[in-house]
């Protein structure tokens, strides 16, 4: 296996040419991480001195503290993967994701964290595309269906309440985009994510062979949490969230990886920055709730707000809010508890349910989404 050698001055150089002939590898170069204590004038290693990876399969770290702590060595696992290398040492290997092919022209959006935007910015480019191109959507989630499901029209309350009562999450991503994007789209599922994004277990794979199967100009994929589509997509959208740094070890993967980011709520060095706003997919009537999952401004609906509320996530709290509302109808994600509690609760109390799509606004954002679509698709 070709490697490139991480080496530090806190160790002879002599040592280190001594461990490039004892180790198994064909090595094309050795990259200098810092400290300086035993290097002297005009020292050689056998090998290259090089900067970058050099066509290695494998990035071999043979350094050790202070010149690398965990993590710098957490910075160079993540260059290395974002590059296709394993990098390895005396006791940890890192294995760069295998991505599944696509069959079709794709974008991936991918996130920093749970609830930073992901799945506002895959409608948005949905709904820009589908004016004159036929997309699906492929989401995964930790509350996905067990198979691969298509959903090719919006979904209505009736629908999503029978959902629930079946068993099943009745607020999945697919649900949510196919009613606030109007297209095609397919539930996955996924279970566990590694450091850099991998799912444990998924049926991503089999969604997207589906996906493809529907013949489609473009797939765009919505990842999950910090989990990334296990696919090959052609582009990726990198959405951070406020509080989430995109310089930490397995940040900078992402961003690494990724042809676009975009800032929601947040302002971040070289991304688009966006915020969210709230957009009722029916009109408004009488006293008003607003139930989302997480800080929303309200102040632009043309409704008398009485209530908002932040917790779609936290069941608990929201049934004890619900118990202390005064309101005719109730405006809510399509997240978290909005089907098993809030519309539940509204049915019993025969109020009417509105849901709410989240609108990017924000400066450039189509132009920029636009110019990643593939050549494929744009011809």
């Amino acid at each position: 296996m070709k490697a490139v050698a991480l080496i530090d001055g806190e160790h002879s150089a002599d040592v280190v040419r001594r461990a490039l002939v004892d180790l198994p590898y064909e090595w094309v170069g050795v990259i200098f991480a810092g400290g300086g204590e035993k290097v002297r004038p005009g020292e050689s290693y056998g090998v290259p001195l090089v900067e970058g990876f050099d066509g290695a399969e494998a990035l071999v770290d043979l350094s050790d503290e202070p010149a690398l702590g965990p993590d710098a060595r957490f910075r160079w696992a993540a260059r290395a993967l974002a590059a296709g290398l394993t990098y390895v040492g005396a006791d940890f290997r890192f294995d760069p994701p295998v991505y599944d092919e696509v069959g079709a022209p794709s974008i991936a959006v991918i996130g920093t964290g749970k609830r930073v935007g992901k799945t506002a910015v895959a409608a948005h480019l949905a709904r820009l595309l589908s004016s004159d191109h036929d997309v699906v959507v492929v989401t995964m989630g930790r509350g996905g269906p067990p198979d691969p499901e298509t959903v090719e029209r919006p979904p209505d309350l009736d629908a999503l309440l029978a959902l629930s009562r079946s068993g099943r999450h009745a607020a999945s991503d697919h649900l949510e985009i196919a009613a606030v994007a109007g297209v095609t789209t397919i539930g996955c599922r996924r279970t566990g994510g590694g450091l850099v994004g991998r799912p444990l277990v998924s049926n991503v794979p089999e969604g997207a062979r589906l996906a493809a199967e529907l013949g489609p100009d473009l797939v765009v994929f919505d990842g999950s949490g910090t989990a990334i589509p296990p696919v090959a997509a052609d582009r990726r959208v990198l959405v951070v969230g406020p509080g989430h740094d995109l310089d930490s070890p397995f940040g900078s993967y992402r961003r690494l990886i990724s042809d676009l980011v975009v800032a929601v709520g947040c302002k971040v060095e070289g991304a688009l920055s966006a915020t969210l706003r709230l957009r009722p997919l029916e009109p408004l009537a009488g006293r008003v709730a607003v139930f989302t999952a997480g800080p929303a401004d309200v102040s632009h609906l043309a409704a008398d707000v009485v209530y908002a509320s932040s917790n779609l996530g936290d069941r608990e709290t929201l049934a004890r809010e619900l118990e202390t509302i005064e309101a005719d109808a109730y405006l809510t994600e399509l997240k978290g508890a909005a089907i098993d509690v809030v519309a539940e609760h509204a049915v019993a109390h025969d109020r009417s349910v509105v849901l709410a799509a989240n609108d990017l606004v924000a400066s450039g954002l189509d132009e920029a989404l636009l110019a990643l679509v593939p050549e494929a698709v744009s011809a």
